[in-house]
């Protein structure tokens, strides 16, 4: 006969344990993140003199922005139609109360928390990074990669993310976890390393059991590049305990001299219109028209990654992309510049998600457009209310325009003559009311979706 004791014994360890299950597979979860939004400038927000140090602060959070997050701002973003958040965050640099066990403030801790639990309430997925973080890796790539310089590293990696895992353990599919954010490796050595710390991330998460042993964790590509990570990166090296729950992360930032992030330090003049359609045919703002990097080229950029990585089974974060909205007094060039904006992200968004790749675009809450420098700058946080619409609509038309991983998704085109004829009278709707076999619209025809035009 089992003793009172060790009943209560059993009892309470599938108590503990009944909350964590096998979470989705990263594949069954990428669709539904598409698209997302980084609530940038806020939680990596600081400066690199704090590195290891606790003088960040709560007040970090407004330290390169103005408004504190709040969980009308968070439902505003996903009423825009976002299905996921970016969260940087930085942990290293101001929000350290012991260096060398890298324990992590908890009333840091707490706030992080609170701001992910304001992206679940409002439905969204969640991404959550170790960003710049003063540099403490990301930065040492092209100073220190030797190997007591790595194994030192990876010990404060283990020791940073098992805290970030442990707190976020009970939480469900709609989190994810990204190690780092842009690491500045190049080289062969360089790229070598940072596998090596991605590893030591991968084993920090899993090694806190609970959902995390399936969670979906995000690797980054070398300086999150698409060529580089594509030539050099390949996901089956790294030893996953979990199966199919790995996704990596590139950032698309071109041409730099559209964007913003570059405008050519050789007096390169930077670009204000981009597409075909909307370059200007003549006069003195013709020299601003984009020569390259437009529609075809994020078609090739985007195939390379497919290739490499979702053809694969390893879905894609566009963590970062983004182009400055520019300010002009001239209506006509004003104008053109808009519709660039617009194309841009919707070229973006409507080339990444047929590929199978999460666009992720970055969003600083600065609302003021310095004239022909620009801002990325969607969403005003302070007044709950579109700041560039031209982006936004830009997104909204690519994600309409677009059907997840291409054009093999089952649906077909077909006239509404053909569905009469082929149809044995066993026709829905997508809520799963029987229908009449000529009705417009997607249809479930002899269990197969189709379009009747």
């Amino acid at each position: 006969m089992v003793s009172i004791k060790k009943t209560l014994l059993i009892l309470a360890v599938l108590h503990c344990t009944a909350g964590f299950s096998q979470l989705p597979h990263a594949e069954e979860i990428a669709p539904k993140m598409y698209p997302g939004w980084n609530l940038g400038n806020t939680l990596e927000g600081g400066g690199s003199d704090n590195i290891y140090t606790n003088k960040g602060g709560l007040g970090a959070e407004k330290a390169w922005q103005g408004t504190t997050t709040t969980q009308a701002i968070i439902d505003f973003v996903a009423a825009k139609g976002f299905k996921s958040v970016r969260i940087p965050a930085a942990w290293v640099m101001g929000h350290i109360t012991d260096a060398d066990e890298m324990t992590i403030d908890s009333d840091w801790m707490a706030r992080v928390k609170e701001i992910v639990d304001y992206c679940i309430n409002a439905h969204l997925y969640v991404v959550l990074n170790d960003h710049w973080d003063g540099g403490w890796i990301q930065g040492t790539f092209k100073s220190d990669i030797s190997e007591p310089t790595v194994e030192k590293n990876c010990i404060k990696m283990k020791k940073l993310w098992t805290q970030i895992a442990e707190a976020f353990k009970d939480y469900d599919e709609h989190l994810l976890f990204a190690g780092l954010n842009e690491p500045e490796a190049e080289t062969e050595p360089q790229i070598k390393a940072l596998m090596t710390y991605e590893q030591a991330f991968i084993d920090a998460v899993r090694a806190t059991g609970g959902n995390n042993a399936s969670r979906t964790l995000v690797v980054q590509g070398p300086n999150t590049s698409i060529e580089l990570s594509s030539k050099y990166v390949d996901m089956s090296k790294f030893v996953d305990s979990a199966s199919k729950a790995l996704m990596i992360e590139v950032h698309y930032y071109s041409p730099p001299q559209f964007t913003g992030v570059w405008e050519g330090p050789n007096g390169d003049e930077p670009y204000y219109f981009w597409g075909a359609a909307n370059h200007v045919p003549s006069g003195s703002y013709v020299k601003y028209n984009s020569t390259w990097g437009e529609e075809a080229y994020v078609r090739e950029q985007f195939d390379m990654v497919k290739e490499a990585f979702v053809d694969k089974g390893f879905p894609v974060i566009l963590g970062e992309y983004g182009a400055n909205w520019r300010e002009f007094s001239n209506g006509s060039i004003q104008k053109k510049h808009d519709a660039s904006i617009r194309l841009f992200h919707k070229t973006v968004n409507e080339e990444a998600i047929k590929r199978g790749i999460i666009p992720y675009v970055w969003d600083i809450n600065n609302p003021n457009r310095y004239g022909t420098g620009g801002i990325m700058c969607i969403i005003d946080r302070s007044t709950l209310s579109v700041f560039d619409q031209n982006s936004l609509d830009g997104i909204i038309e690519g994600c309409a325009a677009a059907t997840w991983g291409g054009p093999t998704s089952g649906i077909r085109c077909i006239n509404s003559s053909a569905a009469t004829t082929k149809a044995t009278g066993q026709c829905y709707n997508l809520a799963g009311q029987r229908v009449a076999a000529d009705t417009k619209g997607i249809l479930i025809i002899d269990g197969k979706k189709r379009i009747i035009r």
